[in-house]
């Protein structure tokens, strides 16, 4: 026999050992057979703790129930409200100071009702006047997830809140007035992306809460939904999302308001403030489908605005304070935003045309000169660039020119910027 049949024979006995005894043989070459693997079977109580997991996330629970830095969910962190301190709860499984003896049932009448383990009326800080929405499978996953986490023995502390707010019995005409118990159901005549997305932002997203004007009570009205408001104790304007005049999105692509939810920047805007904090925390860990989901039904909202749009306010600025705030602008910011404020999208956000710019509070804009920030880092933009701050080389007239300058210039219809509203943010700022 040749040596080269006997090498060809070797190798073919050799070949047939391999498959006896690993039972499978992948051939080697690029594109005959895909790589496959075995699915893994995952425990159904898996399956629950890991959807709880996702959801809790979705309802942006960590934001409040952990201190920065600290255990996750042991709560402690203090929430400023007009009426004092809220201290937040500890929620990990420890049977003493958080939630190890809870059951299901319990805690889906606290998400459900506004009622906690013990008969307590809960102040609405905690957004259960949403959560009421969540169904209960989605409760039950929720609780499933958390006490699966290691329990933290942290002891909650007593709310600092003022008389007569400190009665909670008058969390009873508060109830009555502004909160209405029930699941959310489904609409006949929209579609079931629809529904995802109104399930979403409306109970676990508790997006109202922010984007609704408080009244002098804590309350919000239904009519008056996702209009606006500033945000109690941040100093932050929550724009509308029904007026085109400020953040309403009729006119914006379903990617876009996507791309704003998940990633935190798109080609029509960028978030700062507490709603890079939410995109952070909660928003950028929604799937594809339910962060469209939520685009739909966000872009469904009806815009309520009249069609006048405001004036044209460059001619109620006076010439000097518009070239003081045009120096500032070439020589601080168009580097980024472009001598005729188109920007840079996604990356340095266009301010001519912006309607986040021209919205009847100067608020944000002030605050983001002031400030400066960044988006938030998320799995899809993990390197965002950010605004430096202007509050330690500007002073308020400068600040207030400039501001006022990119209001009113590129045809932008905002009002002027007065020094002192200004000066009323600065005093806010950490010294």
């Amino acid at each position: 026999m040749k040596p080269m049949r006997k090498f060809l024979l070797a190798m073919a006995a050799l070949v047939c050992t391999a498959v006896a005894a690993g039972g499978a043989l992948y051939l080697l070459r690029p594109g005959i057979l895909p790589h496959q693997v075995a699915p893994v079977a995952v425990n159904p109580s898996t399956r629950t703790i890991n959807r709880g997991e996702y959801l809790a996330r979705a309802g942006d629970c960590v934001a409040c129930h952990t201190v920065p830095n600290g255990p996750m969910f042991a709560g402690g962190r203090a929430m400023a409200t007009p009426f004092g301190n809220l201290y937040v709860p500890n929620i990990t499984p420890d049977d003493e100071t958080g939630i190890g003896q809870w059951n299901a049932e319990e805690f889906y009448r606290m998400m459900h009702t506004g009622v906690s383990r013990d008969g307590k009326r809960l102040y609405p800080a905690m957004p259960f006047a949403s959560y009421t929405q969540v169904t209960r499978a989605d409760s039950d996953a929720i609780f499933a997830y958390l006490m699966s986490n290691p329990p933290i023995r942290q002891k909650n502390r007593e709310h600092e809140l003022r008389f007569p707010f400190n009665n909670r019995d008058l969390l009873i005409g508060w109830r009555s007035l502004y909160f209405r118990e029930g699941e959310f159901k489904p609409v006949a005549g929209q579609s079931v992306q629809w529904n995802r997305g109104a399930y979403l932002v409306k109970g676990l997203g508790h997006c109202a809460m922010c984007h609704t004007a408080v009244n002098a009570l804590g309350g919000s009205s239904e009519s008056k939904a996702f209009e606006g408001g500033m945000i109690p104790n941040q100093n932050w304007y929550a724009p509308s999302l029904t007026s085109n005049h400020e953040a309403g999105l009729g006119e914006w692509a379903i990617k876009d308001i996507s791309d704003l939810l998940q990633v935190g920047v798109s080609h029509r805007g960028t978030v700062y403030g507490p709603m890079a904090e939410v995109v952070y925390n909660s928003l950028q860990y929604l799937s594809d489908e339910d962060s469209a989901a939520m685009a739909v039904y966000l872009k469904s909202l009806p815009q309520k605005d009249s069609d006048a749009a405001p004036n044209q306010q460059a001619r109620l600025v006076r010439p000097e304070v518009m070239e003081v705030g045009r120096k500032v602008y070439v020589a601080q910011c168009a580097v980024c935003h472009g001598a005729e404020g188109k920007g840079q999208a996604p990356a340095y956000p266009p301010l001519a045309g912006n309607r986040s710019i021209t919205m009847a509070t100067p608020v944000n804009p002030i605050r983001m000169v002031l400030n400066g920030g960044y988006p938030p880092g998320t799995g899809k933009n993990p390197r965002p660039h950010g605004m430096p701050p202007f509050s330690h080389i500007l002073n308020d007239e400068e600040v207030a020119a400039t501001v006022t300058y990119i209001r009113v210039a590129w045809s932008n219809n905002g009002a002027p910027v007065a020094a002192k509203q200004v000066n009323d943010l600065r005093t806010l700022l950490p010294e």
